[in-house]
């Protein structure tokens, strides 16, 4: 599959690169997507919520009434969870919501997320551009050239650079990330996918394994 090679002016630069069939151009297994991007969302929560259970609630052991004779319910402890203030039944408990996926899946889910990209028209390959220093205006320009200046979009580099993600750091809808930090849910959270022409072949070597 070949595309078109844009310059950071959103311009036609007259050369072509062949994408990779095996990478763009697969069948999407959307239950691969769908595990991968449940994983990616289950690793940022932190797992902190805690309740107190009965145990747990300061207050008196002491038993708040007589067993008999007071024509209700018998009560042993101001803790007991009928009670305002007293413990929660089953509450959360701090954990871990990670899982577990294996390489060949995660894989799987994000050549699936590049080829639907394609499918969608939202790939975009531009050649390879830096900043002499951070410059949001100046990316925001990028951004402008492209299109894609009122759209979520996610940049991919070949390697890092400093300049280009400083001065993207600022933007809410844009996000850079190099070739070895791509991610399902990236992909698919962006309207459009511009990967730097630098960073194709690295993106296909980590991919086709």
């Amino acid at each position: 599959m070949e595309v078109k090679v844009l310059d950071f002016n959103g311009k036609d630069t007259g050369r072509k690169v062949q994408l990779s069939d095996s990478v763009f151009a697969i069948e999407p297994n959307n239950h691969a997507v769908y595990l991968d991007v449940k994983q990616y969302l289950a690793n940022q929560r932190q797992g902190t919520h805690k309740a107190k259970e009965r145990a747990e609630v300061a207050g008196s052991t002491r038993k708040i009434k007589k067993q008999k004779g007071t024509g209700t319910a018998r009560a042993g402890s101001a803790k007991n969870p009928l009670f305002k203030g007293g413990g929660t039944v089953f509450g959360p408990r701090p954990r871990s919501y990670s899982f577990k996926l294996n390489k060949n899946l995660k894989r799987l889910a994000r050549k699936s997320a590049l080829s639907l990209k394609v499918k969608e028209s939202s790939l975009i390959v531009l050649e390879d551009f830096t900043f002499e220093a951070p410059n949001t205006k100046n990316f925001i320009n990028v951004l402008k050239a492209l299109g894609l200046d009122n759209k979520k979009s996610l940049f991919v580099l070949g390697d890092a650079n400093k300049n280009v993600y400083l001065s993207s750091r600022n933007l809410k809808a844009a996000k850079v990330v190099t070739s070895s930090e791509i991610s399902t849910y990236a992909v698919l959270n962006a309207s459009s996918l511009v990967v730097l022409e630098g960073a194709l072949a690295s993106i296909e070597e980590n991919l086709s394994k």
